[in-house]
């Protein structure tokens, strides 16, 4: 190794005496313009067509009289690195429920040194097959406009503020913390209003999403900037048209917003095959070559290939630069952001200068990411309902636990995850086989659908039980990528089997619910026979030790303390239109109607109370912040963690505007009776409105501010109290 290493720095220093874009001592801007002036234009295509996929999508082909090597670009990690062996932590949605910028920086830092630990063996091994790579096609920052599409378990929830504020902890925990490197790269996707359908009532490939200008610039863009705005160096465009325009084809977004109001400097990448079915389903234009034009023009720098033809879009580059449809000038600045994303991962630098080549194997699973999934998943959790029955203060002598989630890990894993490691993976019948002295399962279902169920079996399960743990749900097997769920009811028979639990058992029953989206459940929240409702989400490989400590109160972390990171409806008759794309009626920001359960709803086992609630300063100038402060106060008996809530609503305003908005959050941790006084700022950002022909503009007027544990103005509440105060702005600013 030793030798080895000597070589590799002498080999270094003769290709920096040839080269200058293998000089450290220049900026990784120089040796990028230096590199791309090396490149031919055949060269420049071939890398620009091969982001991955499928046909000859990947890896990037070597230029080896430069030295440049093989390099594969793709991987997949919104809760774990999409290989066998990772440590998978819950499903994105659930990550949302943290409500915890830091504990998701945390996962999103261990996700990151296993995607570098498996590159550099893969790298050492000479192995470049896809999800080898230090790009992660991640986060996924579509909010969740409607609850059933199939996607909403990979998002962070309905709010583009939540859902900007985690991307921002979710791409600096990729990143790392070295100031020259990066440890792995984020790829924000998909850009833009891409939020359903994908398959009802019509294919995702060929969708037109037509979205007024105000909601795309206040609903489906501020994530995305935050996502930029925090060093990610790709963003990836998506299958469908907005108004009318493919996204991968669309200047507006990719041009105009993206690089020229947002000041992005990296990389756009096509969704897999998103260039081909610009031809094949949308028929913006009918050859490959102008669709490599249209989609170069508009701002692509990459392509992933889906294989739909025997060479990819890219491919056709050189024809077009021959044909007079585009310039090589403009495709040396298209390849310029890839090369410098490559810099940043250290690839052009000797192997000593970067930490990160120095994560091994020994990372993956480690004792510290196994504790750290546990965590997670404990705490992203959401209380629903509770009448007494939780936490648990005794061992049973007989426990049921029955539906087609006892045991099942697979599906409660969530989609684009890490492969299954039984080794550190525990399921509801292995992670709560110690509630009683005897533990009876039985699925009654042969699978999540629930097509074919045995009501005998489940009667015969419950009978004696003096507990009864209902575990229903979806899983990726009815809602994920290319599925969308028709309606919010229980797959197949579960209603039933929910009944039977119900109506056979002697005991408590205790319902679980795994679904990346709200559910029909109002049964079980009216019926005082079920005495406690707790959502899970898809809480991956920690299920079912995360779920006896939360059951059980284990230790603080354990108290309930995950919060909906959607609106959870009630009926089908609150669902709107897959289609419709204006935000009229939709999420907790517009929606008028009386949910199941609200945005930000979930109970603890203690109690919260909010007081003294003053706004510094109460009269400001168009371009100034003000602080919230307020005292917190854990009333109850046990040590638990509230999530403070800080919405804004504007008393004034000229065009429409959200009911609500949320404007800061975060998790803390009360012991019992402790008071502690908390500040949460609200920016001058936060505080503008959005007016066709002019953009954002902070008007004059009052807003109402409200801090506390919910969003206000509900008929489903938590025990705890909203503050509200006013402050005024006195004048007006773009």
């Amino acid at each position: 190794m030793k030798l080895l290493l000597i070589y590799v720095a002498i080999l270094f220093q003769k290709l920096n005496a040839q080269y200058p874009f293998r000089n450290v001592s220049l900026s990784f801007s120089e040796r990028v313009e230096d590199l791309v002036s090396r490149l031919t234009l055949e060269e420049i295509a071939s890398q620009m067509s091969r982001g991955g996929g499928g046909g000859d999508g990947g890896p990037e082909l070597p230029i080896e009289r430069l030295g440049i090597g093989k390099y594969r670009w793709d991987t997949e990690c919104i809760h774990g690195d999409m290989v066998d062996n990772a440590t998978a932590f819950p499903q994105s949605i659930g990550l949302a429920a943290l409500f915890s910028p830091s504990l998701l920086k945390q996962v999103a830092s261990a996700v990151s040194n296993e995607v570098r630990a498996f590159n550099n063996d893969y790298v050492r091994r000479g192995l470049y097959e896809t999800h080898t790579g230090l790009n992660c096609f991640s986060p996924v920052i579509n909010i969740m406009r409607h609850p059933l599409w199939g996607r909403n378990q990979e998002t962070y929830g309905e709010d583009p503020y939540l859902s900007g504020t985690l991307a921002r902890a979710f791409v600096e925990g990729l990143k790392g913390d070295n100031l020259r490197y990066y440890r792995a790269n984020a790829v924000c996707k998909h850009f833009a209003a891409y939020n359903g359908p994908e398959d009802l009532p019509e294919s995702r490939l060929s969708f037109n999403a037509q979205v007024p200008i105000r909601d795309l610039f206040t609903t489906f863009f501020p994530q995305f900037k935050e996502c930029v705005k925090s060093g990610a160096l790709g963003v990836m465009c998506s299958y469908n048209s907005v108004n009318g325009i493919p996204a991968c084809a669309n200047k507006m977004l990719l041009t105009d917003v993206l690089r020229n109001q947002w000041n992005f400097t990296g990389f756009v990448i096509s969704d897999s095959g998103a260039l081909e079915f610009m031809i094949l389903n949308h028929k913006f234009t009918l050859s490959l070559e102008d669709a490599a034009v249209y989609s170069v023009l508009a701002g692509v720098n990459l392509e992933l290939h889906a294989g739909q033809y025997a060479r990819g879009v890219f491919d056709w580059l050189t024809n077009a630069v021959k044909d007079g449809k585009i310039s090589e000038a403009l495709l040396r600045e298209r390849v310029k952001p890839l090369f410098y994303t490559r810099m940043k991962l250290g690839e052009f630098d000797p192997p000593s200068m970067n930490p990160y080549l120095q994560l091994n194997m020994s990372i993956i699973q480690s004792p510290a990411h196994r504790d750290l999934a546990t965590l997670a998943a404990m705490e992203s959790f959401v209380l629903l309902k509770n009448n007494g029955l939780l936490p648990l203060r005794q061992q049973f002598d007989t426990v049921a636990i029955v539906g087609p989630f006892v045991d099942n890990a697979e599906q409660q894993l969530g989609n684009y995850g890490p492969g299954i490691n039984p080794a550190f993976t525990s399921t509801v019948k292995s992670g709560l086989a110690g509630l009683g002295r005897r533990v009876i399962t039985e699925s009654g279902c042969t699978n999540t659908l629930c097509l074919h169920y045995n009501s005998t079996k489940v009667k015969e399960a419950v009978r004696d039980a003096d507990l009864v743990v209902v575990c229903l749900g979806t899983g990726p097997a009815i809602e994920t990528e290319n599925f969308d769920r028709s309606n919010m009811l229980l797959p197949g028979y579960q209603t039933q089997l929910l009944q039977d639990a119900r109506n056979y058992a002697l005991g408590k029953v205790l319902v679980l619910i795994f679904s990346g989206g709200p559910l029909d459940i109002r049964f079980a929240h009216s019926d005082p026979a079920v005495s406690a409702i707790l959502t899970c989400f898809f809480p991956a490989q920690a299920t079912g030790v995360a779920l006896y400590n939360v059951l059980t109160n284990k230790m603080p972390e354990s108290n309930p303390a995950g919060r909906l990171p959607f609106t959870w409806y009630a009926s089908d008759d609150q669902v709107p239109a897959m289609v419709d794309y204006s935000m009229k009626n939709k999420t907790y920001r517009y929606f008028d109607g009386d949910p199941l359960f609200p945005f930000g709803y979930g109970l603890s086992y203690t109690q919260f109370q909010y007081a003294s609630l003053q706004l510094t300063p109460s009269l400001i100038k168009a371009g100034e912040n003000i602080t919230a402060t307020f005292k917190l106060t854990n009333t109850g008996t046990l040590a638990g963690a509230e999530v403070y809530q800080v919405y804004i609503s504007w008393l004034n305003a000229t065009v429409v505007t959200p009911m609500y908005q949320l404007v800061n959050f975060n998790r803390t941790m009360l012991q019992p009776g402790e008071t502690q006084t908390l500040s949460a700022q609200i920016t001058s950002e936060q505080m503008a409105v959005y007016i066709d022909g002019k953009g954002f503009i902070i008007e004059p007027g009052e807003i109402m501010v409200y801090v506390g544990g919910q969003l206000p103005g509900q008929k489903t509440q938590v025990p705890s109290n909203v503050l509200k105060a006013i402050f005024t702005i006195t004048d007006s600013r773009h």
